[in-house]
């Protein structure tokens, strides 16, 4: 600047927020960025490194001008580099990279019928789109006449430019020339010691603006306008655009969300249709008329909770649950849980088919091979001389985490008991001044949502500590390549979660009010040395507080996850622009732009599978309790695209681009969740829920064939002189007419030859229970295993176009090898003397021939 006059920001603009070099032709494959702290270490360390990959063949280029860093005083530079042609094309030819070689001549698929239905949901055909469809083959840098290599500087695109480049750094030694130290190697040892802070490829342009001609395409403004905003929620993804600007591995992730998001609909619709069955059949609910009927229900005594704290209190004081329960513990659950089973084998078979198709639209079929062989971790290449796995540290830290959730889980339950003596004791009679309160918040339901909530906040603390430990004891193992490094890590983070995230639901569904004793014969918590009895269910079952649990964890993981992903990085830009750290775009050059993006981590798009996953073992394990989780799940879902897109393209750095075939190991964790689930929902159905005491007395114990008489029915009498004085309640409302109370089970009346056994009807309705988890577990399983088999996971179409593809690319190479080698053989006759042109040519014939 001279005089003080600031420039045009439109003068600006041309240089600085460019992808190029100084010389505008040299295209900024990567950026180095560094903090110019005057330290000699680290100097020493940039200066080697940067030497050793000027060797290799990069060309690198310093900043002139230096920025100040916000943060500190401190100078911030960097270093950009171009990957020339000899470079590319080396690596290219070493990592098998699949190029072009013709335009393919296989027609797409037909038309779809009624296509004009699905026309306000596409996207523009250059979206869908955005290159055209080549056959291609595993570069070979002894062939390049053979692949369509039009020009050199764009015939690699950028995300494979980037790929390339990233694969250099992570393998280039900072050691000096002369000397030899295998741990300095790699760009991810020098950000972990500070010689450098940041190490990206460049976005292609800003989000909100179209770059200039001369800079190349504009994907990630097409990325932002189509994809990421929310308007755009229900038009389909561009999964194309996104796989050549990101790489296949994201674009696989969100193929996959989008899929599932899709299969969401219709299981939210049915559970919708369930959940209205029970709305619509409130009033023909007889058992909860009888609850709350006060010539029934209001005449019942029930014995006490808990002791001392906990009072006789009246059956009618539990209406309002008996009637929540009802909306979800009806018939149709039980339709529910069937369709759920068959409708997750639907969800994992059609995947399957959709996966393979993109495996061959993206060139994926042969790439599991070379990614095993080829991607090979730097960590591996430089710790590694002789392959050891620390098995101690694999099994002991496991377990010691899963005891650490054990702990908190018997926490949480000494808390629910002792919190519901509290309640107890505040919520007793509803004749007092408290009437209202005490009518609709019961000592179960005030218990169960507190605990919930206590146990939701234990879970998000305790998952900080186990992505730590799951990290650390994978490092531990050494993988050899990227992908066992993800599925190693993969198992131990999620069988952490699963413990975590699911005990307390299975805590409610299979062990709360199972092993409860009678008045008289109370069972205690860790036997008796404490006084904190068993938990019991309410007499409406406890199928309604499981779905309190599953909808305080669901919804609140969900809930958090949301204002991490989205609200967070918006409170962020706001803070920073007070603060006054952006200053007008034009300003900026275009590294600078990125460099105060948020990085994506390795681990970023784990944690993401992460999330879908926890979020698919919830309405799967546990649906049968609230038929509504899938509609929860699919406006989360719908919301989570297009946050997750809005982050990719406007809060995180350009990620280095990379391959991925699948899904990986999520998909294994889908499968055992998806038959898990199966068992789960049967036992929900024939042990939590009401259902097959209510179905047992209504066909074979009522004499009117009417559930007239239920309830009565369902609660043993127990004599009040009989309770133990340290189980009598400390206050005594009762009048003393009452000489009997009432308790949740079946068994036999004081008096009776056999007082307090179970009675044949606790018999009946176990064998019930166990017969239809053996009817629903096989004929889900039957029905599961069947469409598995039906289903190919191959669509037969992509099997033709694979061999047909394989076919054609064999002859166009043979063609090519033919012609290449009759080249060879003309120019060596030219130059062989003549006494040996009858042998040449002999030789000639005799190579086309066999050819």
């Amino acid at each position: 600047w001279v005089c003080g006059c600031q420039p045009d920001s439109k003068t600006l603009q041309p240089t600085r927020d460019t992808v190029f070099f100084r010389d505008g032709v040299r295209r900024i494959d990567f950026v180095l960025s560094y903090v110019d702290d005057k330290d000699e270490k680290k100097q020493e360390r940039r200066r080697a490194f940067e030497a050793n990959l000027e060797k290799i063949g990069l060309q690198l280029e310093t900043e002139d001008k230096s920025v100040r860093s916000s943060a500190k005083d401190q100078l911030l530079k960097k270093k950009t580099i171009h990957a020339p042609w000899d470079v590319l094309a080396t690596y290219a030819d070493v990592l098998k990279i699949k190029v072009p070689f013709r335009e393919s001549d296989i027609p797409h698929g037909q038309d779809v019928p009624l296509e004009w239905l699905s026309r306000p949901f596409r996207l523009p055909d250059d979206i869908i789109r955005p290159q055209c469809d080549y056959f291609t083959y595993p570069f070979d840098k002894n062939k390049t006449d053979f692949f369509l290599i039009e020009d050199k500087d764009t015939f690699f695109p950028p995300s494979t430019r980037n790929r390339i480049v990233f694969y250099i750094l992570a393998r280039c030694p900072y050691y000096a020339e002369g000397r030899k130290d295998r741990e300095k190697t790699g760009i991810k040892r020098l950000l972990s010691n500070g010689t450098f802070n940041a190490a990206f490829p460049l976005h292609d342009c800003r989000y909100w603006k179209k770059a200039r001609k001369d800079d190349g395409e504009s994907e990630r403004y097409n990325l932002y306008k189509h994809w990421a905003r929310f308007l755009c929620f229900y038009k389909e993804q561009p999964l194309n655009l996104i796989r050549k600007y990101y790489g296949e591995k994201i674009g696989i992730y969100f193929a996959w969300l989008g899929f599932y998001t899709e299969m969401l609909f219709f299981a939210a619709i049915m559970g919708l249709i369930c959940f209205t069955y029970g709305v619509l059949s409130y009033d023909d609910n007889i058992s909860s008329k009888e609850i709350c009927d006060p010539e029934i229900g209001g005449s019942i005594v029930m014995c006490p909770l808990c002791d001392k704290k906990c009072p006789f209190w009246k059956l009618n004081s539990t209406c309002l649950s008996s009637w929540q329960s009802h909306l979800f513990d009806n018939e149709g659950t039980v339709f529910f849980a069937i369709f759920m089973g068959i409708w997750v084998t639907l969800f994992l078979e059609f995947w399957k088919r959709r996966q393979a198709r993109l495996e061959y639209q993206w060139d994926l079929v042969d790439f599991e091979e070379e990614q095993q062989q080829l991607q090979i971790r730097p960590e591996f290449e430089i710790k590694c001389t002789k392959r050891r796995i620390n098995k101690i540290t694999q099994v002991d830290g496991q377990l010691c985490n899963i005891s650490l959730i054990v702990a908190c889980i018997i926490g949480v339950i000494a808390y629910r008991l002792a919190v519901y003596a509290a309640f107890a004791s505040i919520i007793k009679d509803p004749l007092r001044k408290i009437q209202l309160v005490g009518r609709f918040i019961t000592p179960q339901l005030a218990t169960s949502v507190t605990a919930s909530c206590i146990n939701f906040a234990i879970i998000m603390i305790l998952n900080f500590f186990y992505e730590k430990v799951a990290v650390w004891i994978t490092d531990m193992e050494i993988p050899k390549t990227h992908l066992e490094y993800e599925n190693k890590l993969t198992m131990k983070m999620f069988l952490f979660q699963f413990v975590n995230y699911y005990s307390s639901c299975f805590y409610v569904a299979f062990f709360k009010g199972k092993f409860v004793g009678y008045p008289g014969a109370y069972s205690y918590m860790l036997g008796n040395l404490t006084k904190l009895r068993n938990e019991e269910c309410d007499p409406g079952g406890c199928l309604i507080e499981l779905t309190t649990q599953l909808v305080i964890v669901m919804a609140g993981k969900q809930l958090w996850g949301n204002i991490q992903e989205a609200l967070l990085p918006l409170m962020r830009n706001w803070w920073s622009s007070r603060k006054g750290r952006h200053n007008p775009e034009n300003h900026y050059s275009r590294w600078e732009q990125d460099y105060v993006l948020q990085n994506f981590s390795q681990l970023g798009l784990f944690y993401e599978y992460l999330e879908m996953v926890i979020q698919f073992g919830f309405i799967t394990l546990f649906v049968a309790s609230f038929p509504l989780a899938p509609l929860l799940a699919l406006f989360n879902n719908i919301l989570e695209i297009r946050v997750d897109a809005w982050k990719f393209t406007t809060q995180f750095r350009r990620p280095v681009a990379s391959k991925a075939r699948n899904i990986g190991a999520w998909q294994e964790i889908l499968n055992a969740v998806a038959i898990l689930s199966v068992v789960t929902n049967a036992f929900i159905m024939a042990f939590t829920s009401d259902m097959i005491p209510r179905m047992v007395y209504l066909y074979v114990l009522s004499k009117d064939r009417s559930m007239s008489g239920y309830v009565n029915s369902s609660l043993s009498i127990y004599n009040i002189s009989q309770i133990h004085p340290q189980n009598m309640p400390e206050e005594r409302w009762y009048d003393n007419s009452t000489t009997t109370c009432r308790y949740r089970d079946y068994r036999n009346p004081p008096g009776h030859q056999r007082e307090y056994d179970h009675n044949m009807q606790f018999w009946h309705i176990l064998a019930a229970k166990m017969a239809f988890i053996i009817i629903m577990e096989h004929v889900v399983f039957v029905v599961k295993f069947f469409v598995a088999w039906m289903i190919p996971d191959v669509p037969s179409d992509v099997k033709a176009r694979i061999k047909r593809e394989r076919y054609l690319i064999q002859e166009y190479l043979h063609n090519y090898e033919v012609e290449r080698l009759k080249m060879q053989l003309s120019a060596s006759f030219i130059t062989e003397p003549c006494s040996e042109m009858t042998l040449t040519s002999d030789k000639q014939e005799m190579l086309s021939e066999c050819l």
